[in-house]
């Protein structure tokens, strides 16, 4: 079995000097698998799942503990923006949680799948007209660059699964070496078994 590989930021080889294009082409990206999850079939489908489920894990924490902070902080009304953000994506986490659990080829997995890529979806458009629009207007081209930067060391150390109830800042620097170091141990444990 190959080893699955995860695009986290920067994994395009793009400079990264805006934090806003990184985390846009990371959608992207998020949008591309959904239709390889939903478009494949059997082990195929396991395996653009699991890149799914990582995906969204390390993406998540990195927008937790770098642009919703400095949302917080730079833009007005920012805090409730933020709530609204943590919000969805709790429900989304705990949707991908459920899905992490089933069998890909279940016939419960592709109506929930779709449901949670409503849901992503409609998160990301939210972030994008309420975080990132705002990101732009409010700092310079240094602190984008900065940003993208921390963007990238946050998915570095992020965990690898959703953990429903985990949507802040302070939560995710408490949890995500920990969860990281766990979720890593869980997938070698799986690769080992032939299960990952």
């Amino acid at each position: 079995m190959t080893e699955l590989h995860t695009p986290q930021a920067g994994d395009d080889n793009a400079e990264d000097t805006d934090v806003v294009a990184l985390l846009m082409r990371q959608h992207g990206d998020i949008r591309n698998l959904f239709d390889e999850v939903e478009q494949s079939g059997g082990e195929e489908r396991r395996e653009a799942f699991r890149r799914l489920v990582r995906l969204l894990a390390v993406h998540e924490t990195a927008e937790e503990e770098v642009v919703h902070p400095f949302v917080r902080r730079a833009v007005d009304g920012g805090r409730q923006v933020v709530e609204d953000r943590l919000a969805e994506e709790k429900a989304a986490k705990e949707t991908l949680s459920s899905l992490d659990g089933m069998d890909t080829d279940d016939p419960r997995f592709l109506p929930l799948l779709r449901q949670l890529r409503t849901d992503v979806q409609e998160h990301a458009r939210a972030e994008e007209r309420y975080e990132f629009s705002h990101i732009r207007r409010s700092t310079d081209l240094t602190n984008l660059a900065a940003m993208a930067k921390a963007v990238k060391a946050a998915e570095a150390m992020a965990p690898t699964r959703p953990h429903p109830g985990v949507e802040s800042g302070a939560a995710n620097v408490a949890l995500g070496p920990v969860a990281a170091l766990m979720d890593r141990t869980k997938d070698a444990v799986r690769k080992a078994m032939g299960n990952g």
